[in-house]
């Protein structure tokens, strides 16, 4: 999730007790220096490397240097990010979290299936604007990770003591409190990479040249049709507000030009908030790739623990065993079958799907689960 307000946060590390560094719990590391990817085997969850991190940096704000700093960088953006933050770090706490977040930033890349190119997924910041005017009159603040269930009525909030502190979800606390979280943009943009990387690599991608085709590659000037998003409304974004904005992808699919199912990955970082209309003007479909001109389309978010290679194997595991049959069919309910039932708690969320979307389709489609609509159009774009 990226920050807004209610502000998103995220931060990942470990802490110490005064001057003592605490262990991450719930949490281990092959690898505990600042080392290459390959080193560090993480043997939890990003929800549980989160909560961990959390206390553990709550206890940490003991050290009164240390603590001024963070509250600095909470005040002056909406989230920063810890590696960095520790990395130049005068302060002692400071310092002697450094490879520890290292440790713990490895820790959420290989959960999340991604690997080093990524750089730095943790960061921290206020749970929501509203309480800096508390956290600059000096109130103590508390350190919690965005709960991993959707449907949590509380979250927990760690002291300075590493005491548990149950906050409700309802509205937000009078008291400050940092939140925990993976920077959500960051990870969608690389997650996606690595789901076409893989979807590539089976050749359910890529456009097959027209030399494997037994039809004539249409000339450069006449460009390529698409399916325009004008504009596209959601009923529920999946995230509650301690998560502040969604980080919604959609998975397009069909037939490509030799008959093999195909996935088109598309980014949507604008789609933010639930009950707020957008105006994107976004290629949903690029008709150049696909041999019917019927094509699904599956919308997705991402909640911190999703695992994008695992994702992409779910999906290329699914489409490989379906064949052309000479007529369309539809791949929507293949993909969604595909994913673990346990990735429906959180991680991914399903948002929507629409079937059987048309090269002609023009004007407002409600999506099959009634969450959300889209309005689309067709679209020529013409070759320079």
């Amino acid at each position: 999730m990226t920050t807004s307000t209610p502000l998103r946060t995220t931060l990942i590390g470990v802490a110490l007790a005064a001057t003592v560094l605490l262990p991450l719990q719930g949490t281990a590391f092959a690898g505990q220096n600042d080392r290459d990817d390959s080193t560090a085997t993480p043997v939890s969850s990003v929800a549980g490397i989160e909560d961990a991190t959390a206390r553990s940096l709550a206890v940490a704000l003991t050290d009164p240097a240390w603590g001024r700093q963070v509250r600095d960088a909470a005040l002056a953006a909406d989230s920063v990010d810890l590696r960095a933050l520790t990395r130049t770090s005068t302060t002692v706490a400071g310092a002697r979290l450094a490879p520890r977040v290292a440790a713990a930033d490895r820790g959420v890349r290989a959960a999340k299936g991604l690997g080093g190119r990524v750089g730095s997924l943790l960061r921290v910041g206020l749970a929501d604007a509203s309480m800096k005017a508390s956290l600059k009159g000096g109130v103590a603040p508390l350190v919690a990770a965005a709960p991993s269930d959707d449907d949590a009525s509380t979250f927990t909030a760690y002291d300075s003591a590493g005491t548990a502190h149950e906050l409700s979800l309802a509205a937000a606390p009078d008291r400050p409190v940092y939140l925990v979280d993976v920077d959500g943009a960051k990870a969608v943009t690389e997650g996606l990479k690595v789901v076409n990387e893989a979807l590539e690599a089976k050749g359910l991608h890529v456009p097959v040249p027209a030399a494997r085709l037994n039809v004539a590659a249409p000339a450069a000037a006449e460009g390529i049709d698409t399916t325009l998003i004008n504009s596209v409304r959601l009923s529920d974004d999946k995230e509650p507000w301690i998560k502040g904005d969604a980080e919604i992808f959609t998975l397009v699919t069909g037939f490509g030009k030799d008959g093999t199912p195909r996935v088109d990955t598309v980014e949507m970082p604008y789609l933010n908030n639930d009950d707020t209309t957008y105006y994107p003007n976004q290629v949903l479909v690029n008709w150049s790739n696909y041999k019917y001109e019927m094509a699904d389309a599956v919308m997705m978010e991402d909640d911190g623990d999703t695992n994008y290679q695992a994702l992409a194997k779910a999906i290329v595991t699914a489409l490989l065993t379906i064949t052309d049959q000479g007529v369309y069919i539809p791949l929507a309910d293949a993909l969604l079958d595909a994913i673990p039932t346990s990735w429906w708690t959180d991680d991914p969320d399903y948002v929507d799907s629409w079937y059987t979307l048309a090269k002609a389709t023009t004007g407002t489609r409600n999506g099959a689960a009634a969450n959300g609509w889209i309005n689309v159009s067709p679209y020529h774009v013409a070759a320079l």
